[in-house]
């Protein structure tokens, strides 16, 4: 087992990896940027080390810095979190040629996962079902307008080397189509360094499900369930739930089933998500892989007892999983919100500043993982999640209500949130029925 390891990410999730490797009784050492240096968590690490300015740019995303930390005090392994390097093949490789463990996947599953035309046709060599779409990156506009023709308006342009709704657009003509091809590599270019794009027929009014993933490096893989992450606004997720309302038990053990062949079919090992949209009949495509921990893992955590981060750290030291897909039992349902530093009033606009009241929650089966405290300053140069409120309870219905209690005591004063978005959610008689679509917050904020 490993003596140290880096933790080479910020905020919520830094202090989530640190809590594990305290439990486990390895030594942890972080990093941070000069924005983050007065950051309270920081003093969880027995050593914390400046990587750069506050632009992420310069200082979470340099690779090389990081690894010059990790063997500056002694780290055996390196996790990379979610975001910012946590799905780079470089960087994995840059870790295990400098010998440190990246705990993740190996280089070459991040590669080939990470590319969604190569991750479709490993799909389909595992029989798993992927929207009908281009076989890989369409080339030019005349070769994108062949297959739309082929598969039918509306398309989905998707960015090659894509996350997070960045590089997507929907055409529903010719016309929109060449725009929509435009956009997509500037905005591709822009963010990933990468302007190939391909082609997905839009499933219209779909769930959005994913299924989380634990392999180790013996060829043992297992399932821990499904999540529901429909309830997101421009393909940014906001509430996650589990079990995942509205689908079929037929469903729900076909993407997990799929899940599980899929990335098999790939040879890979560690966590991953498997992500899928399911259609008003129930059908469900394969649409990507995360090859890393997910924002919303404590929700798995939450139904099914099982510390992600530690089974991360476990896989990456080469031990075998300590449980079978027979031994793996979901218990009741548990639901996340994201609690967003930006205001839903007025088209969810980031808010800065400095945090004058927080008030925490706690009570049965509730948990808030955040970093976030009162004289805590919101930094404009990050993403504006400060957190995570997490509830788990028998039925969906007291998870609900459990939520319902939580939101009205947690305060993060004078900063707009999401809190209030999320306490109307709860309330409303689309979202209790569970019979909701991805375009669900688009339209309960038009009224």
């Amino acid at each position: 087992m490993f003596k140290r390891i880096l933790v080479a990410n910020r905020g919520e999730i830094a202090l989530r990896i640190m809590r594990t490797c305290r439990e486990m009784g390895i030594d942890t050492a972080c990093v941070y940027s000069e924005e983050d240096k007065d950051s309270q968590y920081l003093d969880m690490a027995s050593r914390a080390i400046c990587i750069g300015p506050a632009a992420a740019g310069e200082s979470y995303l340099k690779g090389d810095r990081i690894v010059a930390a990790a063997e500056m005090v002694g780290a055996d392994a390196i996790h990379p979190g979610y975001g910012f390097l946590a799905e780079n093949a470089q960087f994995a490789d840059m870790c295990r040629e400098s010998n440190i463990q990246f705990i993740g996947p190996s280089s070459d599953s991040i590669r080939l996962l990470g590319d969604k035309a190569a991750a479709r046709q490993v799909a389909k060599k595992a029989k798993v079902q992927t929207v009908p779409g281009s076989d890989g990156v369409v080339e030019d506009d005349k070769e994108a307008l062949k297959v739309a023709a082929k598969i039918g308006y509306p398309v989905m342009v998707k960015a090659l080397a894509g996350g997070g709704g960045r590089g997507l657009r929907v055409a529903d003509s010719e016309g929109d189509l060449k725009k929509a091809l435009s956009m997509s590599r500037q905005e591709a270019m822009t963010a990933f360094k990468d302007a190939g794009v391909y082609l997905e027929k839009y499933i219209e009014n779909p769930r959005h499900v994913e299924v989380q993933i634990l392999a180790d490096q013996k060829g043992h893989i297992v399932h821990l369930f499904e999540r529901d992450c429909t309830v997101q606004r421009r393909y940014q997720k906001l509430i996650e739930e589990s079990p995942s309302p509205g689908i079929e038990n037929r469903t729900r053990d076909e993407i997990c089933k799929s899940a599980v062949r899929l990335c098999k079919s790939a040879g890979y090992y560690n966590a991953a998500t498997v992500e899928f949209v399911v259609d008003q009949k129930g059908k469900a495509y394969f649409i990507e892989v995360n090859t890393r921990i997910q924002v919303e893992h404590p929700v798995t955590e939450m139904i099914t007892g099982i510390d992600l981060i530690k089974a991360m750290i476990h896989i990456a030291a080469g031990e075998a999983l300590p449980f079978t897909q027979k031994e793996l039992k979901r218990n009741g349902a548990s639901i996340e919100c994201r609690i967003n530093a930006e205001d839903p009033d007025h088209g969810f606009r980031p808010c800065a500043g400095t945090i004058e009241r927080f008030n925490a929650v706690s009570g049965l089966g509730v948990r808030l993982d955040t970093h976030a405290h009162t004289g805590y300053r919101i930094s404009p140069r990050y993403d504006s999640m400060i957190g995570k409120l997490i509830v788990h309870r028998r039925t969906r219905d007291e998870a609900i209500a459990c939520m319902r209690r939580c939101l009205a005591e947690l305060r993060v004063d004078p900063i707009k949130s999401t809190i209030g978005l999320y306490q109307r959610i709860m309330t409303d008689d689309v979202f209790i029925s569970g019979k909701f679509d991805t375009k669900y917050v688009e339209r309960f904020l038009a009224g």
